[in-house]
């Protein structure tokens, strides 16, 4: 392919002339890594222990957070972190995570599955942490350099060796710096504005879900009836969730064969517990079955407004079906159970969102059964008490929690249309195809 004028081809690809191309090594005081035996110094408190978990989207992250009691000597010295220090996980499957060290700290150390890299000039860190980043066009060096087959690993020759494309200036590069870190803020407080609608979501579930909120137009909490498990309204029922819901699932495999699944997308799907994510289906990665097999098994015959949740192996996984995409069939594995209501009873969606409580799971793991595989029989499910608002309420609450739900998903995509922004951006900014200096300008 020919090369656009103005460019070069090098090691790590097509970037302009006036680029500069250099080893990591060339860069470095040192580069290093934590040595085994770390767990004799293991303490409550202490120094910060920085492990592979902790090196993630270019910056430290403090969840589970171990620490320890500082070497002495030699050892203490060369793995004792410093601002401004590069850090890379260098084995394990989180190989190829890079974090930039932005804080000091009183004393920190890293583990042996983190590499350290100490640049000679500080000021090069945030744009090498950027060019070596998952996504970015320096980390493909990462994955062609692992050696080992059950446990990939990178060794501190590796770190050396990686290439890094410079713009000419520091101007340049301060730029490219700037303009990715603005979406890394963007991005920042996406996480922030998720997890805090995620508590409050939680927190009007626990909420709405056993009447100590009740919405407008609906009875007063004042006045309560005492059950095992905590009070409720008085006006509101309990009731085994046998009473109140059917509960199908297929017997056995009735005979299916794995050699019986078709891509034909004429033919009903066959769900499974694998297809279940984030309470939705995932239908392009669902198996279809020919037409017999569907109209053998009526009774779990999937429709819209269907509960759904896997009884074996990871029990309690929860979902409910807001429709079916053509064909318009679906049938169910043995593995999962599917609920609808007897005598309308309850709102399907109000209980969805119950099953999915903490309550329900305290019951899944009083009553699954088994040693390496758990199961939950119809019969221990059909036990759980069901907690029961008037219908009209149970609407209202749903509707309640929908709502959360939707505004959760709003943000999850505009979180993941953000990280598909900076992507873009990497790729554009940091080989020069999009010039944020012009030539012009940085060698002016």
């Amino acid at each position: 392919m020919e090369l656009k004028a103005g460019y070069k081809q090098t090691e790590v690809g097509v970037i302009p002339e006036d680029w500069e191309m250099k080893p990591l090594g060339q860069l470095t005081e040192f580069v290093t890594s934590g040595s085994r035996g770390w767990a004799q110094f293991y303490s409550e408190t202490g120094a910060l222990f920085i492990r592979s978990q902790n090196v993630r989207d270019g910056r430290l992250t403090f969840e589970d957070i171990q620490f320890v009691s500082p070497p002495s000597g030699a050892e203490g010295n060369r793995t004792k972190v410093e601002l401004n220090d590069l850090l890379i996980t260098i084995t394990g499957n989180s190989v190829g995570n890079v974090a930039l060290v932005e804080q000091r700290f009183d004393e920190a150390y890293i583990s042996q599955h983190v590499g350290l890299v100490r640049l000679k000039e500080p000021t090069l860190g945030p744009y090498v942490c950027r060019y070596l980043s998952p996504s970015s066009p320096g980390n493909p060096q990462i994955a062609g350099s692992q050696s080992g087959q059950s446990k990939p690993g990178l060794n501190l020759q590796n770190l050396r060796d990686f290439w890094i494309a410079f713009p000419p200036t520091p101007k340049e590069s301060n730029a490219i710096v700037e303009a990715l870190s603005d979406v890394d803020e963007l991005l920042s407080g996406l996480n922030s504005l998720i997890a805090k609608k995620r508590d409050i979501k939680q927190a009007a579930k626990q909420q709405l879900l056993t009447g100590q909120t009740r919405l407008p137009g609906f009875g007063p909490t004042e006045s309560l009836k005492k059950y095992d498990f905590g009070s409720i309204p008085s006006d509101w029922n309990v009731k085994p969730l046998k009473s109140v819901s059917s509960m199908n699932g297929r017997i056995g495999w009735q005979g299916l064969k794995q050699e019986e699944f078709t891509v034909s997308p004429s033919d009903p799907f066959l769900i499974t517990g694998m297809n279940f994510k984030d309470g939705k289906i995932r239908w392009d990665e669902v198996y279809h079955i020919p037409e017999r097999r569907y109209l053998e098994a009526s009774p779990i015959q999937l429709r819209p407004s269907d509960v759904l949740m896997t009884k074996d192996g990871t029990i309690g996984k929860l979902l409910y079906v807001e429709s079916i995409p053509h064909p318009g069939r679906a049938s169910l594995n043995s593995h999962l159970l599917v609920f609808r209501p007897i005598a309308d009873q309850y709102s399907p969606k109000f209980l969805f969102y119950q099953l999915s409580s903490p309550s329900f799971a305290r019951h899944v793991e009083l009553h699954k059964s088994g040693t390496t595989f758990f199961g939950l029989s119809q019969m221990a499910t059909g036990k759980y008490p069901t907690i029961l608002p008037s219908l009209p309420e149970q609407i209202a609450i749903a509707e309640v929690m929908t709502e959360m739900d939707a505004e959760l998903t709003a943000l999850e995509q505009r979180r993941e249309k953000t990280r598909a922004l900076k992507q873009a951006m990497m790729q554009e900014l940091l080989t020069g195809k999009t010039r944020l200096v012009s030539p012009e300008e940085a060698h002016a």
